[in-house]
């Protein structure tokens, strides 16, 4: 290949809004794989944190996707595009500075700063994705887009074990390398890929929209789903049957590769089938697999719901493509915010809510959670099918 076509293919490249989309997609998961898988043992060996520090740190980290409204004034001052290169940079700066700060205040101050900029990356992701991806292309590519990141994850947690089971890398070299690599491909991003015009000038004001309420409620909804899956479905593996960390990184691994296999699928399925029908095929499945596991026995059981969810999960993308159908174009930017804003205030109460039912019966939080599903499930039968296909 001659000088030439190389130079045309790389103008290609940074030419693409697609490509950049890709990017920063891949470059997400470097820092934030990185500064999750390590957390727990890193603030126990290095910081020693207590049960009651970490819980506090969690919580800082859950801030900034509760504020994410708030980059309406981000955008008062930048454009989305240099928004999104500026949080790509915070994320890989505040991954960078944690091993060199590995006390109480410290911990918190860079845990808040990589969240700011990890929460308003993928609030601006999502809505760049959404403005210049085609409604009829839309669920394919996000489906490539959550195939990428999980790729990338396993990846990043491949390497991470070669580097500190093998070659005995610290914490901070991790860090500083993790987050170093995110900050340059923000540089990278930011003086390769042209700065393309918005072809729509976003709001810059907060707004709730009557019209949007359906999507506000099933968005509200999916976070406390969530939630009750990330906080107790793990804790039910390890408190009831007992899975050891190895065990616990295997399940992490076997969900991430089923992810990267399934999500371009689940695109695909949103594509032929419209979101109607997608929805309320994930939100049934989901009210099923949340009452069995209130039911469940084994140990074999629980990992397959574990799983399952997992794999029912990779179908959520037709929330943001119903979104996208039915909003105005300048008001998709604000309205990610307030979505990731609504998606997090479950993050904020429900786990504590939820523990001290947990203390009292574990099936109770899955009933809960199958009870959740359900009102999402009969929410689903009230998107337009018009608006959908």
């Amino acid at each position: 290949m001659d000088t030439v076509s190389i130079m045309n293919i790389k103008a290609s490249f940074f030419a693409s809004r697609e490509q950049l989309l890709y990017l920063l997609a891949a470059a997400v998961p470097i820092a934030f794989t990185a500064w999750n898988a390590l957390l727990n043992n890193f603030v126990v060996e290095v910081a020693g944190f207590d049960g009651e520090k970490i819980g506090l740190l969690q919580s800082i980290r859950e801030v900034p996707g509760l504020l994410a409204f708030s980059i309406v004034f981000v955008l008062m001052i930048f454009r989305q595009q240099s928004a999104a290169y500026f949080s790509l940079a915070l994320l890989g700066l505040g991954t960078l500075l944690t091993g060199f700060f590995p006390s109480t205040v410290g911990l918190y101050a860079t845990t808040l700063l990589m969240s700011v900029g990890f929460h308003y990356l993928e609030t601006l992701h999502s809505s760049l994705s959404l403005q210049w991806i085609s409604k009829e292309k839309a669920p394919s590519f996000l489906g490539k887009l959550s195939a990428l990141r999980s790729l990338m994850a396993l990846f990043i947690l491949a390497i991470l074990y070669v580097m500190m089971k093998i070659f005995d890398v610290g914490y901070i070299a991790i860090y500083v390398l993790s987050g170093g690599i995110t900050m340059l491909l923000a540089v990278i991003a930011w003086v390769g890929f042209e700065h393309f015009k918005d072809d729509v000038v976003q709001e810059t004001k907060l707004f709730l929209r009557k019209k949007y309420w359906l999507f506000y409620i099933l968005t509200f909804l999916a976070g406390a789903r969530r939630q009750i899956v990330v906080v107790f479905a793990g804790f039910l593996l390890v408190e009831k049957f007992h899975f050891s960390v190895e065990n616990m990184l295997l399940l992490l691994i076997a969900n991430t590769i089923i992810n990267m296999i399934c999500a371009p699928y689940a695109g695909k399925l949103i594509e032929r089938f419209g979101e109607n029908l997608s929805l309320k095929l994930e939100y049934i499945c989901i009210v099923l697999i949340f009452i069995l596991y209130g039911l469940v026995q084994s140990q074999i059981m629980a990992v397959s719901l574990y799983i399952l969810d997992n794999l029912f999960y990779t179908i959520a993308i037709a929330l943001k493509t119903y979104f996208q159908k039915i909003a105005d174009p300048k008001d998709i930017a604000v309205t990610s915010g307030v979505a990731s804003a609504i998606n997090h205030i479950a993050a904020v109460f429900l786990p504590f809510t939820l523990g001290i039912v947990w203390i009292n019966s574990h099936s109770a939080v899955f009933f809960i959670g199958a009870a959740i599903a359900m009102v999402a499930f009969l929410l689903a039968f009230l998107i337009p099918k018009k608006e959908t296909e």
